[in-house]
């Protein structure tokens, strides 16, 4: 069986009716639109999905309602991100009974955690399931960082088999490979330095905007992959005011006006995260109304 961590994988977004209840057909509507725009799988309930904004009950519904709309037509990996490593092990172990193909793990959330504590959090949420996991590491928003040295020590977790970088420091790529070697599988985890990110060796993408242009993201991806890089260079720069919006800490609300303006799903986030109003919301359907405009010609991959 061949590996499942290569390709572009949208951080999808959880849809919500106006009284933020979970909306899972719309949800299972926005899946099933991004599967037949080609994407490689699926990222559920990370940080785009407001996995943290999720009760305990709700995350398994949406697991539950992803995998079954999914229908083993792309592989589905559940993001593990709590507050205490017995409920990321527990949700680890559902995850896996419910069927997912992968488990996308962060340090556990608030506690700003100790080198060898980060690797016993791993440890026990590895030891729950016999899921492949991701390692996401995203200290801007997180606060723990996961560096190469200790990316090397989780490393010797056998099913710890990627890694997810979205601290901004493209150049960990190298350093990661300089550490480990080919034991962790690099992925690309902020929109915006996808290019550098797949130069430097990254063979996957854990991309927001992704949601809103499959297409083009699978096509910026794989032009990327392929060496095409003047084809992938003027693509990007039609998607990179988009790309930037990942970047933002108010990325998610940016993505889900986005899919709301394309036709693809709500804008309703859960509270604490409130609808973009004024100039931001402005700036964003300014880009949108720019990118639909000018939207390219995808070349043939």
């Amino acid at each position: 069986m061949g590996t499942i961590w290569s390709g572009v994988f949208p951080a999808v977004t959880t849809q919500f009716r106006d009284d933020f209840s979970p909306d899972l057909e719309a949800t299972s509507r926005v899946i099933d639109a991004l599967i037949e725009d080609g994407v490689d799988g699926l990222v559920i309930a990370g940080t785009v999905g407001e996995g943290c904004s999720l009760s305990a009950e709700e995350k398994r519904t949406l697991i539950k309602t992803a995998i079954d709309a999914a229908a083993g037509r792309v592989p589905v990996v559940v993001g593990v991100a709590e507050y205490t490593t017995l409920l990321a092990a527990k949700l680890a172990a559902d995850a896996e009974a419910m069927g997912a193909d992968g488990l996308m793990v962060l340090p556990a959330m608030v506690y700003s955690a100790q080198f060898d504590e980060i690797i016993a959090h791993f440890a026990e949420v590895a030891a729950s399931s016999d899921l492949e996991i991701m390692i996401y590491n995203n200290p801007p928003v997180y606060g723990n960082d996961i560096t190469p040295h200790l990316a090397a020590r989780l490393a010797e977790i056998p099913t710890i088999r990627a890694m997810k970088e979205s601290s901004g420091k493209v150049n960990r790529l190298v350093d990661l490979q300089n550490e480990v070697g080919d034991r962790l599988i690099p992925f690309c985890g902020l929109d915006d330095v996808l290019l550098e990110s797949v130069a430097l060796g990254a063979v996957g993408w854990v991309s927001g905007m992704s949601n809103v242009f499959p297409k083009e993201g699978k096509a910026l991806f794989s032009l990327a992959l392929a060496g095409r890089l003047e084809e992938a260079r003027q693509l990007n720069a039609w998607f990179m005011p988009l790309l930037h919006l990942d970047a933002r800490p108010d990325l998610v609300q940016c993505i889900k006006l986005c899919e709301q303006i394309a036709g693809r799903g709500s804008e309703i986030t859960r509270p604490p995260r409130l609808p973009l109003k004024g100039e931001a919301r402005r700036e964003v359907a300014a880009i949108m109304k720019q990118a639909l405009a000018t939207r390219p010609e995808l070349p043939q991959i």
